[in-house]
């Protein structure tokens, strides 16, 4: 995609504003089983690339079915193309269209409302069991009806339905609480077959999903029975509190809601894999609008080449998609890793969370903010912000210890990684910190994986010389400032300026004075 320079305002209202509600987003990617999953992204990773943030900005969905799965997308790195170009192909669709595009998002975006997180619910979580006297209620509302039409020609009977009544309406009102667990995401399921039958009605989706048409028809029957769950819309006015009072007892004496509420229930448990592909196929729709949106409003966006060889990372012009007017990088491996050295401050960090969140969005939703990005099919894995854990008596060097063992576990597991390392076992002494990460660095680094690493150990890079290419960020001091070019340079930084930092900071005179003796000392030494 061609650069292009966009306004900050213009940026900024594109992105949503307003509470992001993660404990419902989340749902379909906790419960989901991860069938055709290469990887699911840690909650460790997810922390450390700031990726709540970056979902925030990349989120352009316009229904909650479209938000969920895209954070599902965000967060699972599929084990082929097939998500990947059944997506693009959706964006081609609608590239070529612009007229379906503007046609279908508001129908979309009738899944807007925040019941529609709970249509998950039907296909993950488990359905409210009948009770083992259900038979009861059957034989009760058969005897109602029959009473009912009896009492035409047998006035008397009235006497019995008047008896029965009470106990019917125990049995109605009981079953309230059943109900209600399901007035949210049946009336929505509605609405999300509705809005899958509208898509559909356009040849260049129905050709691609050949069948889904008789699974959306198969719960399109079921309409009209399950209109009883939307027990919320209540009549305005006091004739229409009056008409619903008779409605109520309607229901109630009859046993319309128990009988109707567990046959469809029934009916529903048995068709999961129906509503899951139907709230596929909106989402992936939705999904496909948002990327478009994406891609339109950040300056150059690439589409990945994944899965060249091993062991290999080329990008050219990447940045940090939510820094604005960031400074783009350039950087190649090709069987070697990286370590980066730099003060603070000057974007090691920053660098290694870039190229980590583009190579999880490339093999996620194929959207990398880079003007070239190919690397080689990896698992994600990182450890960038480590910190004391009080309530489970945890230092934060025992922390850390924990962290790279799982990493050196999955490092021995066969298939290529990409590790993402900040500043290796800064709790412990220098001499000891050396020579663990020179020894954690080779070993992860020896089969097809590849690291990104920064270290303020510059005597690192020369035990790490033959298996890592070295890089560096700088600052430029001039008489009273401290300037950051954010450049990624190549080969090993060979000036220091902390102590320059701290007299620009006007600490005392006799605190630099001493810490540049000690330095001269120690280097003399």
């Amino acid at each position: 995609m061609p650069s292009k320079t966009l306004p900050e305002q213009e940026i900024q209202q594109r992105v949503k504003t307003g509470f992001f509600n993660f404990s419902q987003i989340e749902k379909y990617f906790v419960h989901d089983e991860r069938k055709g999953v290469f990887q699911a992204i840690s909650d460790r990773t997810f922390q450390d690339l700031d990726l709540e943030d970056v979902f925030k900005f990349i989120d352009r969905t316009v229904s909650c079915v479209g938000q969920q799965y895209l954070y599902y997308f965000m967060r699972t790195i599929p084990q082929d193309d097939t998500r990947k170009q059944r997506l693009e192909n959706i964006i081609t669709l609608f590239q070529k269209n612009p007229d379906l595009k503007t046609a279908l998002t508001p129908e979309i975006s009738k899944l807007n409302k925040k019941d529609a997180y709970y249509i998950t619910s039907l296909f993950h979580g488990k359905y409210t069991e009948r009770p083992s006297w259900y038979w009861l209620i059957k034989i009760l509302s058969v005897i109602s009806v029959l009473s009912v039409m009896l009492s035409f020609f047998f006035p008397q009977i009235l006497i019995f339905l008047i008896i029965l009544l009470p106990v019917n309406l125990g049995i109605h009102y009981w079953n309230k609480n059943n109900l209600y667990q399901y007035g949210s995401s049946i009336p929505q399921l509605l609405v999300l077959t509705q809005t899958a039958q509208k898509i559909l009605k356009n040849s260049g989706f129905s050709a691609q999903n050949i069948g889904l048409q008789q699974r959306v028809d198969a719960l399109d029957q079921l309409g009209l029975p399950m209109s009883i769950f939307k027990i919320e819309a209540k009549l305005q006015g006091e004739i229409g509190q009056f008409v619903d009072y008779v409605v109520e007892l309607f229901k109630a004496l009859f046993l319309i809601e128990p009988v109707l509420l567990f046959t469809i229930l029934k009916i529903l448990d048995s068709k999961r894999q129906h509503i899951e592909d139907i709230f596929q196929f909106v989402a992936e729709t939705d999904i496909a609008l948002s990327i478009i949106a994406l891609r339109e409003s950040v300056p150059h966006t690439c589409e990945p080449i994944i899965g060249l060889k091993r062991k290999f990372l080329h990008i050219k012009q990447v940045y940090h998609p939510l820094i604005f007017n960031g400074v783009c990088n350039d950087i190649t491996l090709d069987e070697k890793s990286v370590l980066l050295t730099g003060s603070n401050m000057s974007g090691k960090t920053t660098f290694i969370r870039t190229v980590g969140i583009n190579a999880l969005l490339g093999q996620t939703i194929n959207t990398c903010f880079a003007k070239e990005f190919a690397m080689s099919a990896m698992k994600i894995h990182s450890s960038i912000r480590i910190s004391d854990d009080l309530l489970g008596d945890k230092s934060y060097y025992f922390e850390e210890v924990l962290t790279l063992k799982n990493l050196l576990e999955e490092s021995q597991c066969g298939h290529s990684n990409l590790f993402l390392l900040d500043e290796l076992f800064k709790g412990t002494n220098s001499v000891e910190r050396i020579a663990i990460g020179k020894s954690v660095l080779s070993y992860l680094t020896r089969g097809n994986d590849l690291a990104i690493a920064s270290t303020h150990d510059r005597e690192l890079s020369d035990y790490l010389a033959d298996t890592f290419d070295l890089y560096h960020f700088t600052e430029v001091i001039d008489e009273e400032t401290i300037m950051f070019d954010y450049k990624l340079k190549p080969g090993k930084l060979r000036t220091t300026n902390a102590i320059r930092i701290l007299e620009l900071n006007d600490y005392p005179k006799e605190v630099v004075a001493e810490a540049v003796k000690l330095v001269d000392g120690m280097k003399s030494g």
